[in-house]
């Protein structure tokens, strides 16, 4: 097959119930588009019948490549495997759930070419579908990062993104572990453009972010993209220290003035608020720590256990970060 001017990078993760609705969806829109195009689906490591879904598809779907990871690396890593093979001029990401209507794509191609633009992201103008929780969750993440790092990143915008070619190399060249893409690509400055629509409820399965995951992408992000969290852990210290200082002279001014008396709440609340600010200090600075030791490993992030491009595993795809 000759190199596509279009790829769609898709991380999959026991998706096998919306497989059939994604595909359904998908290949009249891809189709449509009128030029050479590849839909690249990154099997996370499922343990579903994901995989034989994706060789069914392909069986009828000649523009379907399948890429299955070893193990599960995250979503955040699927879509960086992707994006090492995929060859498209144009490469768009795009999750399997059907939240992000596929049909935005011809929308986004068409903004890239008459704009010159490198990057055109997706942004969410109704988030109804969601829950409360992860509205307001989502818009104080938002804020809060832009407050801390100043990050150039559309609100509502997730991993909906179509980008250039010299974007995604950019991207892959980038050496950063644990990198959360939603906010490099905005860093890299490139010319940008978006286009808006309504986010829709998941089409089957259930959603592979839990809170937990959610609050780790949001320590990760914090970690990657700003030092406020230091320089947080920094100002309590500075706060303790003047606490400190203010009830030393407290102290001695009542020891002077001869009105000493034992008390044992106080003593209690001063010690474990001076302790729970350390631990907090600590804790943060952890954070940095351990994002440091993991990059000083420079273990990759996946390994890639077929694609079905070449028949096997392609060891240049192995991320190295």
């Amino acid at each position: 097959m000759s190199v596509p001017e279009l790829s769609i990078v898709v991380p999959m993760f026991n998706e096998e119930a919306v497989l059939p609705l994604f595909a359904a969806r998908l290949r009249p829109v891809a189709d449509g588009l009128e030029t050479a195009y590849e839909v690249v689906a990154v099997d996370d490591g499922s343990s579903d019948g994901t995989a034989i879904a994706l060789q069914k598809q392909r069986r009828v779907w000649p523009q379907l490549r399948v890429v299955r990871l070893r193990a599960n690396a995250g979503h955040q890593a699927a879509i960086s495997a992707g994006l090492a093979l995929a060859t498209g001029a144009y490469v768009v990401t795009l999750d399997a759930d059907l939240q992000d209507p596929p049909e935005v794509i011809a929308e986004m191609l068409a903004v890239a070419r008459a704009e010159s633009v490198d990057v055109v992201y997706g942004v969410r103008s109704d988030r109804s579908s969601d829950s409360r929780f992860k509205r307001v969750t989502a818009r104080a993440f938002y804020r809060s990062m832009d407050a801390m790092a100043g990050t150039a990143a559309p609100r509502d915008a997730g991993d909906y993104r179509l980008m250039s070619r010299a974007t995604v190399e950019a991207v892959n060249a980038l050496p950063e572990y644990g990198r959360v893409l939603r906010f490099v690509v905005p860093a890299l400055g490139f010319p940008s453009a978006s286009v808006t629509y309504r986010r829709e409820e998941r089409a089957a399965g259930s959603s592979k972010y839990p809170f937990t995951k959610m609050l780790r992408l949001s320590i990760d992000s914090m970690t990657a993209f700003s030092l406020a969290p230091l320089r947080f852990a920094t100002l309590l210290g500075l706060v303790g220290g003047a606490a400190s200082l203010a009830l030393l002279i407290f102290a001695l001014y009542a020891r002077v003035r001869g009105h000493v008396v034992a008390g044992w709440t106080s003593t209690v609340v001063v010690v474990s608020g001076v302790g729970a600010v350390q631990l907090l200090a600590l804790g943060i600075l952890g954070e940095y720590v351990g994002r440091l030791y993991a990059a000083a490993q420079a273990r990759p992030s996946y390994y890639v256990a077929y694609d079905s491009a070449t028949g096997s595993a392609n060891p240049a795809a192995t991320r190295q970060p």
